[in-house]
């Protein structure tokens, strides 16, 4: 029984966002009628064109970017508003009206100066025994019909509005030069950005042992003929040096293509990383097929910075990673029970993996509500 009210309970939230959708439609586009004169000015419609564009990709539940519109648009687009904005509201405000009238006609049809009809199912009102039967199935049959036409009346409607807004072939290539152009542009800048790091490291690390160990070396052929004993301290001091410039070294190589992955593979590689994390996490590998070293490396690196700001920002208690494939796209997850508020745009390591995907064409989406949790995705395409 609760299975059927809970059922019945979504489908009315679908019903009434479609009719105040369409209802919506129906005042704006009276205005747009009412203002014509106004809504032939581009500068003036085009964030009235805007503002209906949002609203039907929130109905959708497609993202929305904005973007300009040129006024041959604008203008098809005030045409078809009017045009198919009008009817579809008109015939949602019949719909919830009727809807809306029938208790208040089954109620008071006793007070009523003339005998009352229903709008659908009706005889004259003249007793309560025909009130409240009848009352009740009008409001089964438009309660029915209201949610059989409205839902995909507005999706409809939502649909067209996008249709008729959507990006010619033309301005969607122009589009598509100018993010590859940009993300181009970030990855030569990440990659002298990440020649420098790897210069100062070598430089200052390996190369300052390097030029340590030569030395010793070096003082100690010198005073092997006569100090055999400090000569063989400057030969272990040079041996440990030798060590620790060793494990320099290898850190340097792990930032630029982690040895586990070519050892491990990514599944492997992942699940030694999760195992170390800061935070309990668990982590879940599909059958990944053939994966490209370019986006094996991406992916493990994403994966890192990701448990790294759950540990050091999230506040989580447990994390959770989830990679598969999907096609030609793999696909990983990521997912805290940390205090959310995560943002992509204010510059944090967020950022920075974001242009790691966008490097090899991919997306990042984040999903972090204040209070969690926190979902980072991340599609990279593999062919």
């Amino acid at each position: 029984m609760l299975g059927v009210l809970n059922a019945a309970h979504d489908r009315w939230r679908v019903t009434w966002r479609g009719g105040r959708y369409l209802l919506e439609n129906l005042l704006t586009a009276t205005v747009t009628l009412a203002a014509a004169p106004l809504m032939c000015v581009p500068s003036l419609a085009r964030p009235w064109v805007e503002f209906h564009r949002r609203r039907a990709g929130s109905l959708l539940g497609r993202p929305v970017e904005p973007r300009p519109h040129p006024t041959p648009r604008v203008l098809r687009w005030l045409a078809t508003q009017l045009v198919t904005g009008l009817p579809a509201g008109a015939l949602a405000l019949l719909l919830l009206g009727c809807l809306l009238s029938v208790p208040v006609l089954t109620a008071s049809w006793w007070a009523l100066p003339t005998t009352p009809w229903l709008p659908v199912v009706s005889t004259p009102l003249t007793s309560w025994g025909t009130a409240l039967p009848l009352g009740l199935t009008n409001v089964v049959v438009l309660a029915a019909l209201a949610a059989l036409v409205l839902p995909p009346l507005a999706r409809a409607h939502a649909r067209c509005c996008l249709a008729v807004l959507a990006a010619s072939p033309a301005e969607r290539l122009v589009a598509r030069v100018t993010e590859l152009s940009r993300t181009r542009a970030d990855v030569l800048q990440a990659h002298s950005a990440e020649l420098r790091r790897i210069e100062r490291d070598l430089h200052d690390g390996t190369q300052a042992r390097l030029v340590a160990i030569a030395m010793r070396l070096a003082v100690a052929g010198r005073n092997l003929p006569r100090d055999p004993e400090g000569a063989a301290v400057l030969v272990r001091d040079a041996h440990a040096e030798t060590e620790n410039a060793m494990t320099e070294l290898r850190s340097v190589i792990r930032t630029i293509y982690p040895p586990v992955l070519a050892d491990q593979g990514l599944s492997g590689a992942l699940g030694a990383l999760t195992s170390r994390s800061g935070v309990p996490t668990r982590i879940d590998v599909g059958p990944l097929g053939e994966v490209p070293a370019a986006v094996e490396a991406v992916a493990y690196f994403v994966v890192t910075e990701a448990l790294a700001n759950i540990a050091r920002h999230s506040g989580a208690t447990s994390a959770s990673v989830r990679v598969d494939r999907h096609g030609p796209l793999l696909r990983a997850e990521i997912v805290d029970d940390g205090t959310g508020g995560a943002d992509a745009t204010r510059g944090s390591g967020l950022d920075g993996m974001r242009r790691r995907a966008a490097a090899l064409d991919g997306t990042m989406d984040v999903n972090s509500p204040p209070g969690g949790p926190t979902v980072i995705t991340v599609e990279l395409p593999c062919a």
